[in-house]
């Protein structure tokens, strides 16, 4: 297969720059390297795309290793024809080369193997030819006491299950027939006890067609079966089936042409539907699966890559009952400075001692901002905390941060090795802190599907959703950049080039020699050899280099062609320590990004980088976004009013709509239908998580803890 070709059109690119990509990633290039320092080689696509490219790469090469298999294993029965391999040739899918190879493969005993064993494959021949001869006189010819053919119709019945399993094998019929089930069948979905409620009640007398079905329904029909709540199956007339396979078969009129049809009415029912209605359904839930694991990665990239809020001390607040509130003060770099056990929700005396504690760590530590986890007593800790702070004087303002994966994180060894003298509870109070600080550094320790912004995660292919969702946390690192002298082993352990080993290696290495003065000096650690630093270097910040443009994303290979454009537009490297080329950008444009581009030795999309770069060193992609929403005052449920229009957070798109942190702990959602006064496709289409929206207040149901909000007219 010409991969290139393939590639091209499937994606819309050039077919040089398809396999530029292939070369590229055969090399050993990682997925961010070649989105941003290739950008020439594929026409400035980004990661994402680029990583669909190399997944697509990787299933047609998987397609043409086992379509190579199939050949094989036919060609050693020797029974491959012209037709055989044409089919073979042209076949697009995996489930394709699997039907042509099913007449093939070695089968457990069968009612059609066990016929062929007493010899009536030659009246099943006969009777598939649909001629003239009576049937009955030639069946007699094979009847045969010994092989087990006592009579007439047992030897017709062992040729029509010869003929059924034909049918059954046949490549071309079992295409036709999924075909016709995708566009006409419908799931149906029935109770497997009435009596019995459960969430899945809306699916106890169900159906929908298999070709319209939204995927989170389909997943939510999947898990009722599972949890043996639901019966699933597809309902479609047999007729509209076996009346195309008849076309394609039946060749005359008569007893024989009868014979055949009843053959074929049986592989249908028996052989055929069953078959291919576990495959339709697989087909159907690996689309939804795909679906949902594309619908969590859209929604991680958004969260990981939320604005940090810089330059602050944090409090963290880890909410509970009975064990108390876990309380951990954090500076400005994450570093652990002080913790304490509250009680805001025991005795009077215990919460007007609580609060003491509260604002003496303000006080003492100078706390900007406070991060409440959104777990349990998460209400009524965010209802102490705005309490507190309408108390004193000091600009303290507070946000709920999502808590998902903190407390498998506080277990971790990890955790263990970042926080040894503190218990786990408090190590989970530093991590709701530092979420808020820097929520990409913070959540790349915990395992992305620990991170919970999805929809039937546990459900969906594990290995899969893995690989996706690590492919967002490394395309998200690798655009934000990392400082080599700060970063932990896990923020370093998603740098393009590094692997776990290495990064603890570098962490290792700074121990010892104290911090990082170059980019160069990473070429000093163990195991990071010429391609690693060639793929890492680039996303790594060293702030304190005497080389200015070690704290920019200017790959090192292009520092000469950096020098000589500063040289070009009369700058000095000092000019990029000072913050002085805000002109640098006008200058270029002035003498022409092509002319300036060739002079200075690099491409157009390789010389904008690198002004933006220039001009704004050290700068961070997430700072460009709006901020989040900090709170200084709390609302209970029962204070929201219908019509009320209140600033909210989205915390989470689903196929359905968005669920909004409105501050009142229990998040409201938007339907679908409530997002855009236009039609829209799918709520991501609007929304990402992280958006400050205003919304108004439809409806809310205080005692089942159910708002329902709207963005129409706001």
């Amino acid at each position: 297969m010409d991969y290139a070709k393939k590639l091209s059109a499937e994606f819309s690119i050039k077919e040089e720059y398809a396999q530029n990509i292939i070369n590229l990633l055969d090399e050993g290039n990682t997925i961010p390297f070649i989105a941003r320092y290739r950008k020439e080689m594929h026409g400035t696509l980004d990661d994402q795309t680029i990583r669909a490219v190399s997944e697509r790469l990787e299933y047609l090469r998987g397609l043409d290793k086992r379509r190579d298999e199939v050949y094989g294993l036919i060609e050693a029965q020797e029974k491959m024809t012209d037709e055989i391999s044409a089919a073979l040739e042209k076949a697009e899918t995996l489930a394709e080369l699997e039907d042509i190879y099913r007449p093939f493969r070695p089968k457990r005993k069968t009612r059609a193997s066990v016929a062929k064993e007493k010899g009536l494959e030659p009246l099943a021949e006969l009777i598939f030819a649909q001629g003239s001869e009576q049937l009955e006189k030639e069946a007699e010819k094979y009847i045969d006491p010994e092989k087990g053919v006592e009579t007439v119709e047992e030897a017709i019945g062992g040729a029509m299950d010869i003929i059924a399993e034909n049918v059954s094998d046949n490549a071309e019929i079992r295409k036709r027939v999924k075909n016709i089930i995708r566009l006409n069948a419908f799931i149906r979905t029935k109770a497997a006890d009435a009596e019995k409620d459960s969430v899945y009640r809306n699916y106890y007398d169900y159906s929908e067609p298999v070709s319209r079905i939204a995927g989170h329904r389909l997943l939510a029909i999947n898990r009722g079966e599972k949890e043996g709540f639901l019966k699933v199956g597809l309902d479609i007339p047999a007729e509209k089936c076996t009346d195309i396979i008849e076309r394609l078969l039946i060749t005359g009129k008569g007893e024989l042409s009868d014979k055949v049809k009843e053959a074929i009415a049986d592989a249908y029912t028996r052989l055929i539907f069953p078959s291919v209605e576990n495959e339709i359904r697989n087909e159907m839930t690996e689309k939804a699966d795909e679906q949902a694991i594309g619908l969590f990665a859209l929604n991680l990239r958004n969260l990981l890559m939320q604005p940090p809020v810089k330059g602050h001390t944090a409090i963290g607040l880890d909410p509970g009952y009975r064990t108390g509130c876990k309380l951990a003060v954090v500076d400005k770099t994450g570093r652990v400075l002080d913790t304490a056990v509250i009680y805001p929700t025991h005795s009077k005396a215990q919460i007007e001692k609580s609060k003491t504690t509260l604002k003496n760590m303000i006080h003492k530590y100078h706390a900007g901002i406070i991060a409440i986890g959104n777990g349990t007593a998460s209400k009524e800790t965010e209802m102490f905390t705005a309490e507190c702070l309408g108390e004193i004087d000091d600009k303290v303002s507070y946000m709920v941060v999502s808590e998902a994966g903190a407390s498998v994180y506080s277990a971790s060894k990890l955790a263990a090795a970042e926080m040894p003298e503190l218990d786990l509870t408090l190590r989970s109070a530093v991590s709701i802190a530092r979420r808020l600080q820097d929520p990409l550094a913070e959540l790349v320790k915990i395992e992305p599907k620990a991170i919970g912004v999805g929809q039937y995660q546990h459900d969906m292919p594990q290995k899969r959703l893995s690989e996706a969702l690590d492919g967002v946390v490394e395309d998200c690192v690798n655009t934000v950049g990392a400082d080599l002298n700060t970063a932990s082993p896990a923020l370093l352990s998603r740098v393009a080039g590094i692997s776990k080993t290495v990064s603890g290696n570098i962490v290792a290495y700074r121990e010892e020699n104290g911090a990082f003065r170059s980019r160069n000096e990473l070429k000093k650690v163990s195991k990071l050899g010429p391609k690693a630093f060639e793929q890492c270097a680039g996303f790594l910040r060293v702030a304190e280099s005497s080389e200015p443009l070690d704290n920019t994303a200017v790959h090192p290979e292009s520092y000469a062609a950096a020098k000589k454009l500063l040289e070009l537009c009369g700058f000095t490297s000092d000019d990029i320590r000072e913050g002085r080329l805000g002109e640098l950008e006008a200058k270029v444009r002035s003498m022409g990004l092509a002319d300036t581009a060739e002079k200075v030795g690099v491409g157009v999309p390789t010389l904008e980088d690198m002004v933006k770069e220039l001009t704004k060193p050290g700068r961070d992609p997430r700072d460009e976004l709006p901020p989040p929403l900090l709170r200084t005052d709390v609302l209970d449920i029962k204070d929201l009013k219908e019509g009320m229009e209140i600033m909210g957070t989205v915390r989470n798109v689903i196929d359905f709509g968005a669920f909004v942190d409105i501050g009142v702990h229990q998040d409201g959602l938007v339907h679908i239908s409530q997002i855009s006064e236009k039609r829209i496709k799918h709520p991501s289409d609007v929304l990402s998580v992280g958006d400050v929206i205003k919304v108004r207040v439809l409806s809310v149901d205080a005692d089942k803890g159910r708002i329902s909000l709207s963005m129409k007219n706001v």
